[in-house]
């Protein structure tokens, strides 16, 4: 009896023992985990009802053509890149970074693109850098850029639009662009630059307006020989002034 008894406690008092490690190693656990390195091709930040928010990816992992992201179908014929993509409270993209570059047989390729979309669009407010060496030939270009969207878009319409106009264009090119100047009327497509900040690939830097259309009204800017210059136009884009101006000998 006296063993039995010795055994009952020891049993015990060990159960005891290892319910108290245990649960202090769950709490000590319960923290978020902690990486010195980690190597992934694809991150998904998703919220707790399982919509997707941000996505990080590599090239491969990159969302294109087949691809649902949030019950959506996601742009076709997209080029993948790497970068980033956002998404909003209900699932649909609202911009993204994504950048690339490398060599190529004449030279290099290379650009960057931050872009915040209009809601159920496309971009409207885009920073761009573009980089392109041919020979001895390169020309940089680095712009902040300010669009207008059609009123009616969306993203689903004009994947279903630009897959027609695809089709179309196999057959009869003239009738696409035909097709596409009604939908662009319609305020379905399209995009005018309104307001562009930086570099030109004419090495001109300044400050460039456009009209509702995409037509230049005014710039403000230094050209390639360090000459700053002001110039308005007219709605077919013809310089009525300048300042200063050009002086004949």
């Amino acid at each position: 009896m006296n063993r039995e008894l010795v055994f009952l406690r020891t049993f015990a008092a060990t159960t005891a023992l290892g319910a108290i490690m245990l649960t202090t190693s769950a709490f000590q656990k319960s923290g978020n985990a902690k990486f010195g390195e980690i190597d992934v091709e694809r991150i998904n930040i998703v919220e707790k009802d399982g919509t997707v928010k941000m996505i990080l990816t590599n090239v491969d992992k990159f969302p294109n053509s087949g691809e649902k992201v949030n019950n959506r179908l996601v742009t076709e014929n997209r080029k993948k890149r790497s970068g980033m993509l956002f998404f909003n409270e209900e699932g649909i993209e609202c911009g993204g970074f994504i950048y690339d570059g490398q060599k190529n047989a004449n030279g290099h390729s290379s650009g960057l693109s931050l872009t915040y979309d209009q809601y159920d669009g496309d971009q409207v407010m885009q920073l761009l850098n573009q980089d392109y060496k041919e020979g001895n030939k390169r020309t940089v270009a680095s712009s902040l850029v300010f669009n207008d969207r059609p009123t009616e878009e969306s993203q689903e319409k004009s994947m279903k639009i630009m897959k027609e106009l695809e089709i179309l264009g196999q057959t009869d090119p003239q009738a696409t662009k035909k097709k596409y100047k009604e939908y662009a009327a319609q305020g379905l497509i399209g995009s005018t630059t309104r307001v562009m900040l930086g570099k030109t690939k004419s090495q001109n830097n300044g400050l460039f307006l456009f009209d509702d259309k995409g037509m230049p009204k005014a710039m403000f800017y230094v050209d390639k020989d360090n000459k700053a210059k002001l110039d308005f136009y007219d709605d077919n884009g013809n310089v009525i002034a300048s300042f200063p101006e050009t002086k004949t000998k």
